[in-house]
């Protein structure tokens, strides 16, 4: 892939950040910066590459895809992130809105039902340089089997109920985003733990995801599916540290695919 290749990637990102973030008010400069740099195109199968930076909900396999790039942006945004967080994260899919979450916090638990999406979103992140996720493969809607909790819970399907097993993972104070509908028209629900035993409920806006399978979601439909070649380099791309680090010269080079 040639140079200016490389180039339209780096100009796609900026008018993405300009036209479809700044100009639907996410103001959070952390969460702009981020998704200024980090390449989503890499997060998709190659024929789709070209769409990355557009407002398209992108097919990731497996009847999952990738949210358009204002719901990621809208969604971390809604988290007011400080860099010290502790993250959950349900439904990995590709691994892109982990890597945000990832770079704007201490470290993302994250979980993914269908193991080949799992397995390649660790590839995708480790060779991007992200080694503060931890992954696992299972019902999301169960939480962390450990009971641990969390600072913050994104679930990144629908549900038609807010599971219990979420909300009883969240510390006092911490906020849990969902979205709750039936399965073609959901509303992003923000939950946040005002006490051991009370819930504040906010809803943020009209949104629609695949819905959330598992035991307190919607029961799993078979369907044939197409695996997903993942392909990129084995140079990290960038250090994310409590907020990331501009990335490196190289970046270009890494994008000339």
């Amino acid at each position: 892939m040639s140079a200016e290749k490389g180039l339209d990637y780096q100009r796609a990102r900026k008018n993405m950040v300009q036209e479809q973030l700044c100009q639907r008010h996410i103001h959070d400069p952390k969460v702009l910066r981020v998704m200024a740099q980090l390449p989503r195109h890499l997060f998709v199968d190659e024929a789709l590459a070209g769409l990355a930076y557009t407002q398209a909900t992108l097919p990731i396999g497996n009847g999952q895809t990738l949210s358009q790039p204002y719901t990621v942006a809208r969604m971390t945004e809604a988290l007011a992130l400080t860099g010290c967080e502790e993250i959950l994260e349900i439904g990995t899919g590709s691994g892109y809105q982990t890597a945000v979450l990832a770079a704007l916090s201490r470290r993302v638990y994250t979980i993914e039902r269908i193991p080949g999406l799992a397995e390649l979103a660790r590839q995708r992140l480790r060779r991007l340089g992200f080694h503060n996720v931890i992954y696992r493969v299972g019902d999301g809607t169960l939480g962390w089997p450990e009971l641990r909790q969390f600072d913050h819970i994104l679930v990144a399907a629908g549900t038609p109920i807010v599971p219990d097993n979420l909300t009883k993972q969240l510390t006092v104070g911490g906020s849990l985003l969902i979205p709750e509908g039936n399965e073609r028209n959901q509303q992003l629900l923000r939950v946040v733990k005002t006490s051991a035993e009370t819930l504040q409920r906010e809803v943020l806006e009209d949104c629609c995801f695949v819905p959330l399978v598992g035991a307190q979601g919607w029961r799993e439909q078979v369907k044939p599916t197409r695996a997903i070649a993942v392909k990129n380099s084995g140079v990290p791309w960038w250090k994310p540290e409590r907020g990331g680090l501009e990335p490196p010269v190289q970046l270009l080079a890494n994008e000339r695919r």
